[in-house]
């Protein structure tokens, strides 16, 4: 309990003050860090961990609910509403008050105690040692005066009716308060879920071997070595880089590819961190957020070096993450399993004790890398994911290309957003091509106390692309041999398909070629849906081949929209299928990236509208992207056939897109979904209620979730309890994920005890995930979604 109170001690010195919450909360956090684990005490307890002469057995009651009358006997001088607040934060550290209609494996607390009479209540404690219960409320006291933290003067003496009586006010207190939901408008639910977070978060610091780091890898360092670095590039800092790092509170950076946006946000954070530290004495985590999960490896990487920092860049992602922080508090009590209630062996200690260390390490870096949806998963709130919330309070946020096309993921997003900023977050969206509309949504949402920040106008943007169109599809043998005549005239081409299908099947036709041309390392295929080991092999040899680092080498690249971030690709042409206007210009950045070509041939083709698999009757490009954007954005496209094009005039034209019929229902249904996520998960109307059935609809909104092959199922397990892998700078069992589309689900087992989907499917290291199985009739192909 010491070490607890200890570790919430380092947490208030990283998250600092929280604006919106009562000026008592870290001393309400830390009186509960004190006494959390208090009511261990009986011999039940005792008996079960294996600390009598007795054979263990199991217990089945709830210590911390016990830890509720120490409250009551130490702090009976504080107003009532302190005190609910400390034994709410004592009573909610491992299991939910409440539970909805689906009834969770384990019993919520109010439906466990919530019909005991004072009696029956109390012999459920009982026997304990009268003269332990006299020492440890002498030590609780003691410590508590030397911590400075408000305690009855005079050392209570009280028996264990007494504590058990204390014990059943104060859970009969907690009943009145959260058994009902709150009102729309009160703050209570958001203070309740983020000191709920902060006493889990040192429940796991207290027991792990991962200290919180407090080093800033982003310092003022950083400013000095990266104009070194410009100068002897034979650059130097631009206009809207210069801008940024000036700009203090939200940013809205609009630069084109290849004008060191990155190295602008980076300025900008490392302002935003000296500011909140002074402001609220804090010490800010940096969030790095990519659109997609399969390119954060290589951003980590990336900050890593461009940080001088490698070991310091945490990946805040994985399955495996979220299965620790459940194991790390299974069933609050170290003696059972959780699962069979039955006693655990020394082992099943072990692992737990291993659990508790990996699920501190989410949030052991100051700067991580991941996606929203891993931090939107603190909305689900709980034991579990509660001090996602406190830990991204007075926070900084990099948002590297907010899409917009996604109505019901950018709504989320949205809501997000707004409660950082509610929580004293700082937040940054960059991109080549930043939307008026999208930027207008994000301003609005952030209570217009936003800055954009652009290159100036007189600043030219670089005319790196021709623009040509094909009415051909990209799959067509015409739109092949057009790729092979550029391969065959020594050029590194690029492929970019919509849909998985189509990028094997170009790949495994033009592989051929190309490596009788330039060998074995010249071609290589790059899609959502590979094991995480096999995805890092693979963008390793990308980048060895076509990084903008290096020289270059003819060759063949060939994927989908998994291509369009973080890879810092630099290639001589490129040929894609029609897209969201958006995702076409990610597509572009990563040809003649640096501009040292004569404006580069970028080829569209027209698709193929078809139906997507769970979307109805709705026609799709190339069964993926929606018809309506795409096709207006066909229609520009083919009016410049032939053209150059930058960045500016591709704005131009995605405004052109948004002010259209379909870009005001657009902005309606951002609207609608932004309202919908802030009312379902971010209001905590029952902030204590179990939101565990939540969590797979909640991973479905976000239309995917992975899981790993049925052959690799053990050695998943074995890596979860091994330890962290540090190539990928996270979980060793990490490796073994693969992302899957939200249908794909229904293809797959549920794995409970390591909460993880398992499927039977068809796999290769170089094309990927190839065909999944359940039944016969029941069969995923490969490319039938992105």
């Amino acid at each position: 309990m010491l070490h607890t109170l200890q570790a919430l001690l380092r947490i208030r010195e990283r998250i600092g003050s929280i604006p919106g919450m009562p000026s008592g909360f870290w001393t309400w956090a830390a009186l509960a860090c004190l006494l959390h684990d208090a009511g261990k005490l009986p011999e039940g307890f005792q008996r079960m961990i294996d600390n009598t002469r007795q054979s263990p057995t199991a217990w089945g009651e709830r210590h911390e609910v016990l830890s509720l009358g120490f409250v009551g006997l130490l702090l009976p001088d504080l107003p009532d509403g302190q005190r609910r607040w400390i034994a709410t934060a004592v009573a909610a550290h491992h299991r939910a008050f409440t539970c909805g209609l689906e009834v969770p494996r384990k019993l919520p607390v109010f439906h466990q105690y919530g019909t005991d009479l004072p009696e029956e209540f109390a012999a459920r404690f009982i026997p304990a040692d009268e003269d332990r219960l006299n020492g440890l409320v002498e030590w609780l006291h003691t410590t508590a005066n030397q911590s400075g933290l408000p305690v009855i003067p005079v050392l209570p003496q009280a028996g264990l009716h007494e504590l058990t009586g204390a014990a059943h006010q104060l859970l009969q207190e907690l009943m009145n308060r959260w058994e009902s939901p709150l009102s729309p408008d009160d703050p209570d639910g958001l203070t309740a879920v983020l000191l709920m977070g902060a006493v889990t978060m040192a429940d796991h610091l207290s027991s792990a071997h991962s200290p919180l780091l407090t080093r800033h890898p982003l310092n003022s360092s950083y400013p000095a070595r990266l104009t070194t670095r410009l100068v002897h590039q034979g650059h130097k800092l631009r206009p809207q880089q210069e801008k940024a790092a000036t700009t203090r509170g939200h940013l809205l950076l609009r630069s084109w590819t290849g004008s060191g946006k990155t190295e602008a946000v980076l300025l900008w954070a490392l302002t935003q961190t000296e500011d909140l530290a002074r402001l609220n004495a804090a010490n800010p985590r940096v969030f790095y957020l990519l659109p997609y999960l399969a390119s954060i490896n290589a951003m980590a990487e990336r900050l890593g070096r461009e940080l001088q920092a490698p070991e310091e860049i945490g990946v805040a992602h994985s399955k495996a993450a979220s299965y620790h922080l459940a194991r790390s508090l299974d069933d609050g009590c170290p003696g059972t399993t959780g699962h069979d209630n039955t006693p655990v062996n020394a082992a099943g200690a072990a692992a737990k004790a291993h659990s508790r260390a990996e699920a501190t390490k989410n949030f052991r870096e100051l700067v991580r890398v991941g996606t929203p949806y891993q931090l939107l998963r603190g909305a689900l709130a709980g034991p579990v994911h509660s001090g996602i919330l406190t830990d991204s309070a007075n926070s900084v946020f990099v948002l590297d290309e907010l899409h917009a096309y996604d109505t019901r993921r950018l709504g989320m997003i949205l809501a997000m957003l707004r409660l950082w900023h509610d929580l004293g977050g700082r937040i940054a969206v960059m991109s080549a091509t930043l939307p008026t509309a999208l930027a207008e949504l994000v301003t609005v949402t952030l209570d217009n106390q936003v800055q954009l920040v652009e290159a100036p106008a007189d600043s030219p943007a670089p005319v790196r692309h021709r623009l040509h169109t094909r009415q051909a599809h990209l799959t067509d043998e015409s739109s092949r041999d057009e790729i092979r005549d550029h391969l065959a005239e020594g050029r590194s081409v690029l492929v970019v398909a919509n849909n998985v299908r189509d990028a094997i099947t170009l790949y495994e036709d033009l592989r051929p070629f190309c490596v009788d041309l330039y060998g074995e390392d010249s071609a290589y295929l790059l899609h959502s849906r590979y094991r995480r080991m096999d995805r890092t092999a693979t963008e390793t040899g990308i980048l060895r081949r076509f990084s903008t680092a290096g020289p270059r080498r003819p060759g063949l690249l060939v994927g989908t929209q998994a291509l369009e971030v973080s890879l810092d690709l630099d290639l001589d042409v490129c040929h894609t299928s029609a897209a969201d206007l958006e995702a076409l210009i990610q597509r572009f950045g990563r040809v003649n990236r640096l501009g040292t070509l004569t404006p580069a041939p970028v080829i569209v083709h027209q698709p193929a509208y078809t139906t997507r698999r769970g979307s109805g009757a709705e026609l799709r490009a190339d069964g993926v992207y929606e018809a309506e954007p795409t096709q207006l954005g066909w229609s520009i496209l083919s009016q410049h056939d032939g053209q150059t094009i930058n960045e500016r005039t591709i704005t131009g034209w995605l405004d052109e897109i948004y002010r259209s019929p379909w870009g005001a229902r657009w902005k309606t249904q951002v609207n609608q979904h932004q309202e919908e996520f802030r009312k379902a998960f971010l209001s905590f109307r029952m902030p204590f209620d179990d939101r565990s059935h939540l969590a797979r609809s909640f991973d479905e909104q976000f239309d995917g979730t992975e899981a790993v092959l049925a052959e690799d199922h053990d050695a998943y397990k074995k890596a979860l309890e091994a330890g962290p892998d540090k190539k990928t700078g996270r979980l060793h069992a990490d490796q073994y994920l693969i992302p899957l589309p939200a249908w794909g689900t229904a293809l797959s087992q549920y794995d409970k005890a390591l909460h993880i989907r398992v499927i039977q499917a068809d796999y290769d290291p170089r094309l990927g995930l190839l065909a999944l199985h359940r039944e016969k009739r029941q069969t995923y192909r490969a490319g039938e979604v992105l």
